[in-house]
């Protein structure tokens, strides 16, 4: 039998940060964990007139739950952690314009002598009935029904060598990765970096487009399942994701470029090593046959996602097909329900 635990942080036990804290909840491989997150507002963006500056406490931003220790799990390990349900807490969810925050405006990073960009909110109604979240334009009556695409922007693990990194950053640890591709139904895998690996997670987007190019998504609380189990050995170098249809890997860094560098680097090492490809050929392979979703150009990093089709593999499967077995304990969760 499965075991099943549960995690829902008090407001005061959110974490802003990767690294240095105590676990909040340990688990043993194989456990299904059911547990709540907060929007990257704290829940203070409420309405249209909450502009964030003003109800949100800086640089308190983007709060996670976790971390989360699995037993056993030692340096040079691999989290898995397998996304069985991610569903909006409330019928509502908000955005933003940041001044000085997004891919289209002056930033710290790039600056210039035009002003930063409006801070606005908007307020999106969330159906679950039909599965949208309704766009309503601020300065016309344009209303948009968008469907919702439940994911979660931060989702990762204590970084290497004792670091604390602050939780909207993304790097080789995981954290703010902003890619729609963490999703329900996907697996995605971590390299632990230090005992007990120390999951955490949260950023719940009711859905977010290719970039979050204005830096905020559809930014919603969350009740989400997953099922957190452990690979002895083989960490990836920077985070790993699998569907039922694909292989992706994600590169953190900036310049974009590097970004993308470092996701099509593991991509080719990782289809490589399961076809038993020569490097040059492997590269080739994945030159035709991959794709190259963007996860965020607005955050302190940005992400990059190498994307290959598993029918490419033929019969070969990445982690000895755990994949498929942790569909199987979500699949035998949900019908217990």
């Amino acid at each position: 039998m499965t075991e099943v635990r549960s995690l829902h942080p008090a407001p005061d036990q959110y974490a802003y940060a990767f690294g240095g804290r105590e676990p909040l909840l340990t688990v043993a491989p194989g456990t299904v964990v059911e547990l709540s997150t907060e929007d990257c507002f704290a829940g203070n963006v409420r309405g249209v007139d909450d502009l964030p500056s003003r109800v949100c406490t800086f640089p308190f931003l983007n709060p996670v739950t976790g971390p989360i220790a699995v037993e056993g799990a030692e340096v040079g390990d691999t989290l898995a952690v397998h996304f069985v349900e991610i569903v909006p807490s409330r019928d509502w969810a908000a955005s933003s314009t940041f001044p000085h925050f997004g891919a289209l405006t002056t930033t710290h990073a790039t600056a210039m002598l035009h002003p930063a960009l409006e801070e606005r909110v908007w307020i999106y109604e969330l159906d679950a009935a039909t599965g949208t979240c309704r766009f309503r334009a601020r300065r016309s009556d344009l209303t948009v029904e968008l469907p919702m695409d439940p994911m979660h922007g931060t989702v990762g693990v204590a970084p290497a060598a004792g670091e604390v990194t602050m939780s909207i950053t993304p790097a080789a640890h995981g954290g703010n990765m902003d890619t729609p591709e963490m999703r329900a139904g996907v697996t995605a895998y971590f390299p632990v970096n230090v005992p007990g690996g120390m999951l955490s997670i949260g950023d719940g987007h009711a859905r977010q487009g290719e970039g979050e190019v204005c830096g905020t998504a559809v930014e919603a609380a969350m009740h989400t399942v997953v099922v957190v189990d452990l690979v002895k050995g083989q960490a990836p170098v920077s985070p790993r994701i699998e569907s039922d249809g694909f292989l992706m890997t994600t590169g953190s860094a900036r310049p974009l470029e590097d970004a993308y560098r470092i996701s099509q680097l593991d991509l080719v090492g990782w289809t490589g090593s399961l076809l038993g490809l020569e490097e040059l050929d492997a590269y080739q392979l994945v030159s035709q046959a991959g794709l190259a979703p963007a996860g965020n150009v607005v955050d302190t990093n940005y992400t990059m996602v190498g994307k290959l089709p598993k029918s490419v593999l033929g019969e070969a499967k990445a982690y000895d097909g755990l994949h498929e077995v942790l569909r199987g304990v979500a699949a035998e969760y949900l019908a217990s329900r």
